[in-house]
């Protein structure tokens, strides 16, 4: 009798591993014309897993029944596909993409006249500063500069209560926060990050608005300038690095 408990136990144990680690594939097309669309990548956003189709559209990831799989390509509109029993069932299942017209952004040439001496020319152009002061003890940086103004405000706000400016906005995204790691190890998420600027990305794997993404950059003490202009990599990596510094607070008030 204790034997056959063994080999059930066993058994359960070996079906629960074999499933968590299922992979299933796909192609990905175009939903116009049918045409296979190679590096596409799909995310798992459960798993936070990475990988890219192939020149046949072909792809492979780690998966399991009802996890959401991500997919984004450049000039096309990125969708979620909810991973199904008959996926795992049948195999390959045809995700068709719909392309979409990308607008140009309106953008401002300020008027600099130059001189053609370097001496002059030099100085009349503007200069953007961010600079960063470093605290030990409270976080890796912080930003300052014409960009943002308040950021020396901030740096002082966070000397004198470091730990209670974040702990009401980290405590309610624990779960999301907790899954930075992983998009950080996952060297096919780190490549589509750095190659994205919109933050759509990054709301999808972390479950966390635009605003609540820029929220915790500006309790960090992260200029606008580079909230702005960072690619989400570096966004992750700002928010990484912050999430980090708050554990490291939270344990040394405990």
């Amino acid at each position: 009798m204790k034997h056959l408990v063994t080999l059930l136990f066993t058994v359960l144990f070996t079906c629960q591993i074999a499933s968590a680690q299922d992979v299933i594939s796909g192609t990905v097309m175009n939903a116009a014309n049918d045409v296979a669309l190679e590096n596409v990548h799909v995310v798992n956003l459960n798993q936070v897993k990475g990988n890219i189709s192939d020149e046949n559209g072909s792809f492979e990831i780690a998966a399991t029944v009802n996890d959401t799989l991500y997919f984004t390509y450049i000039g096309f509109k990125s969708i979620k596909v909810r991973v199904t029993n008959d996926w795992l069932k049948y195999g390959n299942v045809k995700v068709k993409m719909t392309e979409v017209g990308i607008a140009l952004e309106e953008v401002t040439v300020s008027d600099v006249k130059l001189t053609g001496y370097l001496e002059i020319d030099a100085k009349n152009i503007p200069i953007y500063e961010n600079k960063r002061y470093s605290i030990s003890g409270l976080n890796s940086g912080y930003e300052a500069g014409d960009s943002s103004p308040s950021a020396f405000n901030k740096v002082i706000g966070s000397i004198f209560n470091p730990a209670d400016a974040l702990n009401n906005l980290f405590s309610r995204k624990e779960r999301q926060m907790r899954k930075l790691r992983k998009m950080k190890d996952d060297e096919s998420i780190r490549e589509l990050l750095g190659s994205k600027y919109n933050r759509e990305t990054l709301t999808a794997m972390l479950q966390m608005s635009r605003g609540e993404i820029e929220e915790v950059l500006s309790r960090c003490s992260y200029s606008e300038d580079f909230v702005r202009t960072a690619t989400d990599l570096q966004i992750l990596d700002a928010i990484s690095g912050c999430w980090e510094e708050y554990k490291l607070l939270q344990r040394n008030k405990n």
